[in-house]
């Protein structure tokens, strides 16, 4: 038996770019098999939906609300969900794990980091760092490259949204360095046909089993 988890995931309460809300996303994953998703909305300091002058609760409290949607979806739905988010630096994106409101409350400095400030600050509370889609070439972003390798956890070698040069790159990135691999859909809508992810053995009960398997490799990408 193997169980399914959409590892970035948007959704329409915070992310600016997303069409679906949370419980349309978890339907659609529902149907395609998955067991569990991480709603990887976005951070304050990219596309997000969060109104600039709220204060820093309300802002922290605003990035959970797609994360809270989905979770209430998933019980109707039997997907297990997790929460996470894509921080970002001048383009340069990262999916960002292992970590809750409280560490997001108790650092209101974090969207104003550069890309070692945020990778110590992270990393050194216990939480796990991914570069996203790292040799995308888009307008938005000002060098599209990977950071460091000593920066990341890990590096998302596939994405479904990026192209098969760009993927190539990072899976090539990846392997150079040794680093542990991911997948993902860099989902925003429910009309895609193609779905990506990672698959494990055993059900994750948490998101620190999610963050465990990829760091051990011990995932097949989707």
């Amino acid at each position: 038996m193997s169980f399914l988890y959409e590892t970035h995931m948007h959704t329409s309460e915070v992310s600016a770019c997303a069409i679906n809300s949370a419980k349309e996303q978890i339907k659609f994953y529902k149907k395609r098999g998955y067991t569990g998703v991480i709603v990887t909305d976005h951070f304050i300091n990219g596309n997000s939906t969060c109104p600039k002058n709220y204060s820093w609760e309300r802002k922290m409290n605003h990035i959970m609300k797609g994360f809270i949607e989905a979770k209430k979806a998933g019980i109707k739905y039997e997907v297990d969900v997790f929460f996470g988010w894509e921080y970002t630096i001048h383009g340069t994106d990262f999916l960002t794990y292992g970590l809750g409101l409280d560490f997001l409350l108790e650092n209101p400095d974090l969207e104003h980091l550069s890309a070692e400030q945020y990778s110590l600050r992270v990393r050194k509370n216990g939480g796990f760092l991914a570069q996203a889609h790292p040799f995308r070439n888009a307008f938005y972003i000002q060098n599209p490259f990977p950071v460091a390798p000593h920066l990341i956890d890990a590096v998302e070698v596939y994405n479904v949204a990026d192209t098969h040069n760009s993927n190539s790159q990072a899976l090539d990135f990846a392997t150079t360095n040794n680093l542990p691999m991911q997948a993902g859909t860099d989902s925003h809508r429910v009309s895609g046909t193609k779905y990506s992810g990672i698959e494990l053995k055993e059900r994750a009960s948490s998101i620190e089993d999610i963050i465990e398997a990829i760091k051990s490799s011990n995932v097949r990408l989707i």
